[in-house]
Order: C-alpha cells, then sequence, then structure tokens
C-alpha cells in the first residue's frame, strides 16, 4: 500500500440549503482549496456532519466531492460510523466512486473495549481495498484508540496507512511515532507544528477551511528541516482563529465563519444549533483581525 496522506486535507463542512444540500457552494468549496494549494479533502467527517446526514445525502457528498475534485486533489471519504457493518458498505461505496482513501472513526457511543477497536478496524480492512486513515478524538466519541492497539491494527491490517489523532497530546504523538510505522496525521489545528516537528505527515483540519494557503505552507516549513522562523509567525497568525474555531462545537464556529466570507450558508443541523451571539462576536472579530472579512 503505497497511497500516503501529505500535507494540509480539508476537513470540508457540508453546506446546506432550504432544501438539503447547496451543492453549488460544495463544489466552489472544492475548487478554492485546489487553487489555494491544499494537498487534499476530507468529506462528511466529524466538520462535514457526517453523523446528522442521512445516508443518501452522505453518498451523494462523497460522490460530488470526488467528481468535483476530477484528480485535481486527493479526496478521503468519511465514512466511519458506530457500526461495522455499515462502515464497511461505506467503504465499498467510497471506493467505487474514486475516492483516494477511507477516513474511519473510532465507533461512537458502542464503548467497544481495545479488543473491539482491532476487530472493527481488521474486518473494515480486509473487506475494503481502500486504505484506511483511523481517526482517534476520544472527546467526540467516548472511545480513546491506544497506541498498542494503533500497532497490532497496523501489524494485521497494512491498509491501515495513517492516523488521524485528535487526543489533542503531544506526549501521545510521540508515543505512537515510537510504537509503529503507520503514518501519523495531526488532528488538532493548535498542535500542527509540534505533531509535524515529530515527523507527522500532515493535518486533518479545521481552520485549513479559512486559511488554506498558510496551512499548506505551515505543513511544509514546521518539518524537522524546514523553516523555524517561518513556522512561528505562522504559528501566531493562525493562533486566535484555531482557539475561536472551537469557541462551540464544530462545525458550528467555522460554517459561521465561512458564511461571513461569502462561501457558504451557516446552517447546520439539529441537535446542533447556530453560534450563541457572544460567540458570534468574538469569532467575527477575530477573522476581522486576520483580515479575513
Amino acid at each position: 500500500m503505497t497511497w500516503r496522506l501529505s500535507g494540509s486535507y480539508v476537513a470540508l463542512p457540508t453546506p446546506f440549503s432550504a432544501d438539503g444540500i447547496d451543492w453549488r457552494a460544495l463544489e466552489q468549496l472544492v475548487d478554492w482549496h485546489v487553487e489555494q494549494g491544499s494537498g487534499g479533502l476530507v468529506a462528511v467527517g466529524t466538520t462535514g456532519e457526517g453523523a446528522t446526514l442521512t445516508d443518501y445525502e452522505r453518498r451523494s457528498v462523497i460522490e460530488r466531492t470526488v467528481e468535483r475534485a476530477a484528480r485535481r486533489i486527493p479526496v478521503v471519504a468519511g465514512v466511519g460510523t458506530n457500526n461495522t457493518a455499515q462502515t464497511i458498505e461505506l467503504a465499498h461505496f467510497a471506493r467505487s466512486v474514486g475516492a483516494d482513501a477511507a477516513l474511519v472513526v473510532t465507533p461512537y457511543y458502542n464503548k467497544p473495549t481495545q479488543a473491539g477497536l482491532v476487530a472493527h478496524f481488521c474486518a473494515i480492512a480486509e473487506a475494503s481495498e481502500l486504505p484506511l486513515v483511523l481517526y482517534n478524538v476520544p472527546s467526540r466519541t467516548g472511545c480513546d484508540l491506544k497506541p498498542a492497539t494503533v500497532a497490532e491494527i497496523r501489524r494485521r491490517a497494512p491498509t491501515a496507512v495513517a492516523l488521524k489523532e485528535a487526543s489533542g497530546s503531544i506526549e501521545r504523538a510521540r508515543e505512537l511515532r515510537s510504537s509503529c510505522d503507520i503514518d501519523l496525521v495531526a488532528g488538532e489545528d493548535s498542535l500542527i507544528a509540534g505533531f509535524m516537528a515529530l515527523g507527522a505527515t500532515g493535518v486533518i483540519g479545521v481552520v485549513a477551511n479559512l486559511a488554506p494557503a498558510r496551512v499548506a505552507e505551515l505543513c511544509r516549513v514546521a518539518r524537522p528541516e524546514g523553516n523555524r522562523l517561518r513556522t512561528a509567525e505562522l504559528v501566531a497568525w493562525l493562533a486566535p482563529l484555531c482557539r475561536d474555531l472551537f469557541i462551540e462545537t464544530n462545525p458550528v464556529p467555522v460554517k459561521t465563519a465561512l458564511a461571513r466570507m461569502g462561501r457558504m450558508r451557516e446552517d447546520v443541523r439539529l441537535p446542533l444549533v447556530p453560534l450563541a451571539p457572544e460567540s458570534r462576536a468574538r469569532l467575527l472579530a477575530t477573522l476581522s483581525e486576520a483580515g479575513l472579512v
């Protein structure tokens, strides 16, 4: 398995219209990220509200994103659910429409053991030919994928090529780097530089929705052989955005920001609700200070 996730992969939000999906806005987002030099796109992950899309919507967003990207940029399909059989079905679909890889989040709500996680990911790897990007985000799932478990999955499933680690811990990143040869991918925007300095291959992040060229550059200059001064400059510029994009539950703030930037509506699906007035004021002030609005 030679596919690698490298550079800045943008966790795309799913634009909504009054009737469902705003396809025009989605296509314009894809085009913009290609123009801005992003390394790749992730469709219907956490930021894409995959958990509240219908099965038809989820498949349609994956397919339309792949079609619009037209091999100009890789597309990773968010296929993870808390149902192994359903995840396998979605992985088959993603491959059939031309996705480059599958992002598979740890099963939420079920609270599997570490042995259950090994069985889950290995079953998906055995059933699908797509490269798998494991996704650990315990704050959202209530389930933590331990480094030893990652190493066991990697040993048993060679198509598990990368791990998006969103536990928020640099120490965890160091432990993962020493546990096995899986590619490490930053899953926290505020830790991109730290992860890249440890040898991570890239990031799947939210802040790149607002500043794609800068995040793509950060992934290049923050590598061990990169430019420390420029890294520090980019980290300082991005820090207020990284902070305020999580002032409330993702993707509510990023959709609010993109709406203010004229790129999509800010609609989210229940049980998410619009940004609170005080949070909105703070976010918009940060966008203005950054020169984005």
